[in-house]
Order: structure tokens, then sequence, then C-alpha cells
């Protein structure tokens, strides 16, 4: 186990997110779940949660970063985690049913981002942030200037 594993804290939801979130990754290692507590591994990542009932929510400043090898994998999550009462956001974050942010994002676009064209790299830029879901093409697209 890792010396720094992520902790949520879930109001009053947590064996629903926890079989959502199985039901998405195809590697989701569950330890354990109960209505109180849960340990689960998502993407490699081990987690711990709790149910803290009405007294905890979720925030902006933390979330859950997706790296996707290409556009049927953004759709994918994307589409996952905002079904039933998630929220799209922008440049590639959304909030799942339960309130926890996430980006979800392709690798290109830090090709894109990072790439040695810095004007390609500033249009890019300028073509995410009028995205909700990141287009991956279009930011390549973006980059090159087509």
């Amino acid at each position: 186990m890792s010396k720094v594993t992520p902790f949520l804290m879930f109001n009053g939801r947590l064996e629903e997110a926890v079989a959502l979130y199985k039901s998405i990754f195809a590697d989701a290692k569950i330890e354990y779940v109960n209505p109180q507590s849960a340990s689960f591994e998502l993407g490699g990542q081990q987690f711990f949660a709790f149910d803290g009932g009405d007294h905890f929510s979720f925030s902006d400043g933390i979330s859950l970063f997706v790296a996707c090898e290409d556009q049927a994998e953004v759709d994918y999550y994307w589409e996952k985690l905002t079904t039933n009462g998630g929220e799209e956001g922008y440049c590639g974050w959304l909030k799942d049913p339960f309130g926890l942010s996430w980006q979800i994002i392709p690798k290109v676009l830090h090709e894109c981002l990072g790439g040695e064209d810095r004007d390609g790299a500033a249009r890019a830029m300028s073509a995410m942030m009028e995205m909700s879901k990141i287009d991956a093409g279009a930011i390549k697209k973006a980059y090159d200037g087509v």
C-alpha cells in the first residue's frame, strides 16, 4: 500500500458509488465495502472511503484525473460518469452522480500543450477552453493550425 492514499467521504451513498466505479473501471479491485466504509483500487490507485452522512460534500478543489489513450476512452468515461445524475463541466471536467470531480483527459492534450510549437500549444489551449468534453481530434487540429 502507498504511504499516501486518497480518502473519500461520501454523503450517504458509499456503497452505490463503489458499485458504479467497479462497473466502469475494468481493473477495479474491491478489498471490502460495507455501509460505513470501503477500500478499493481504481487504475492501480488505492482509495479508502467512508460514508459520512450529511456532514460532508466534495469540492472542485480536488479531482480524480483519468489519463485516456484516445477519444473512444474519453467518450466511455465521460458517458459512464455523467449518467444518472452526473454533471458535465468545462475543459474535460465533470462531476459524477455523487459530486466527486473528475478530469477525463486524452494524452493528445498533454502532447499538444507541452509541444515545441508554442503557438500551436496556445491554439490547443484556446480550443480546450471552449470545450466541455475534450475532443482529441479538434485539439490536434488546433495545434496543427488546421
